[in-house]
């Protein structure tokens, strides 16, 4: 059983996940324990103080490990903030003998090509994603591997992050006494979670509002095409009602959560919440009119956001236009009315995304609300890593296996089995992990 569990960790910046999962015998990922803890340390997205943040690291663990009565060591994180960006490149490489088909080598080798991209100071490219292929100028090739051609180019998806960011993440998770299993984007994560493979062929925009940044991950022919972080959240809502209606924060959070609506036509003039005052002071007294219409201001505002970078990979060109429409997932999509808005804004179809498509059909109804699509998405993404780590030890162990000499005649080369392919995020935690482990 050990080999098959796998821990999401979701450091937002509202709150910390740790999700503990494992495959059933049906292939859905069945949820063990879910630990949460308000997350301290972190400003959109980003560590800005180690210390809190391995306490709230080590809050949600102590909860998870509790609920499951697992031990938690080997997490699989997520990584998003505002110091994501993401951009367009094509590449190509010449190929020695063109006598021969394209193999994964070469791909690799593009690949490869692409991580010498050089970037700002300080930044480090996180994930390369192929998207289109061509050989020798013939264009719209998904899969070039076993054709001819001397010229093999392609475009790619290459998302870029701050080392120092990703680094200080590393570096809580490893005080606080866990080991770094992978690093995932967490538009990806998220995606993975909510959306069907259906939506992803058709051409979709997933949204995930959380507390410090709103992601935004393009799909479309099954491949993600573009990924964007906008540095705003549901607590710049919850901000704007506290200095709108002048009371602490904690009482702004919780009137969004109870009141708030995206829509003020939705609220007539009279309908009034009290609110106590502080320390023996008159309560006051806020109109949910009001109320509405400061939650609608600063809405629209990251929607228009949203939908410029939608517009920006060209969603209005008929060519690559976005069928499934957009899919709102993580805390801030649970606003009351926002799936109406961001239809009114950008007419394109809208629902919001849970994160059951994959889970098993007995989960609790916690498990599956959008807040969680991020740690869900980890958790499979944690299992997928497991999967792929116990093939390789099986092709190890078949390639060192003695043969003899009569079996080795009959082998033909073909029928060795291939090791899974690493994707470069692997290798990328591998990197970040002996970094850490080489700064002790």
């Amino acid at each position: 059983m050990e080999g098959t569990i796998a821990i999401g960790l979701d450091i937002g910046t509202t709150k910390i996940v740790a999700m503990i999962g494992r495959k059933n015998e049906y292939g859905k990922v069945e949820i063990l324990g879910i630990g949460k803890s308000k997350s301290l340390g972190v400003h959109r997205g980003v560590v800005n103080n180690i210390t809190q943040t391995i306490q709230s690291i080590q809050l949600a663990v102590q909860e998870a490990e509790a609920a499951s009565d697992v031990k938690i060591e080997n997490v699989t994180v997520g990584i998003a903030g505002q110091h994501i960006r993401s951009l367009q490149h094509s590449d190509y490489i010449t190929r020695a003998n063109s006598e021969l088909v394209i193999n994964d080598e070469d791909i690799e080798k593009l690949i490869n090509q692409v991580h010498k991209l050089v970037m700002l100071p300080g930044e480090e490219i996180i994930h390369v994603l192929p998207q289109e292929y061509k050989v020798d100028g013939q264009a719209e090739i998904k899969e070039p591997v076993g054709m001819y051609g001397g010229r093999l180019e392609a475009n790619f998806h290459v998302v870029v992050g701050q080392v120092s960011s990703i680094r200080n993440v590393g570096r809580c998770i490893k005080s606080a006494g866990l080991n770094l299993d992978g690093i995932t984007l967490e538009p990806l994560a998220s995606a993975n979670a909510v959306l069907s493979q259906e939506e992803k062929e058709a051409g979709v925009a997933l949204i995930d509002i959380g507390g410090g940044t709103t992601d935004l991950a393009i799909f479309r022919d099954g491949i993600i095409r573009h990924t964007a972080v906008i540095p705003f959240g549901g607590n710049v809502i919850t901000e704007d009602i506290k200095e709108g209606c002048s009371i602490i924060e904690k009482q702004a959070e919780l009137l969004k959560i109870k009141f708030g609506s995206a829509w003020p036509g939705e609220n007539k003039e009279n309908e009034i919440v009290s609110i106590p005052g502080l320390r023996g002071r008159e309560p006051k007294e806020i109109t949910l009119k009001n109320l509405s219409k400061i939650i609608h201001a600063r809405v629209v505002e990251i929607i228009e956001q949203v939908y410029v970078e939608i517009k920006n990979y060209g969603h209005e060109e008929q060519k690559k236009k976005l069928i499934a429409g957009i899919v709102l997932t993580g805390g801030g999509s649970q606003l009351k009315h926002l799936k109406q808005l961001v239809e009114y804004i950008t007419g394109m179809d809208t629902r919001i995304g849970y994160p059951n498509e994959h889970l098993a059909g007995n989960s609790d109804d916690e498990v599956t609300s959008p807040l969680f699509a991020t740690a869900v998405g980890l958790v499979m993404d944690g299992l997928k890593r497991q999967e792929r780590k116990k093939m390789e030890v099986a092709y190890e162990e078949s390639i060192s296996e003695p043969e003899t000499p009569e079996a080795e005649e009959q082998e033909t080369i073909e029928e060795q089995p291939k090791p899974p392919k690493r994707s470069f995020l692997d290798k990328f935690s591998e990197r970040i992990k002996d970094f850490l482990d080489n700064a002790e």
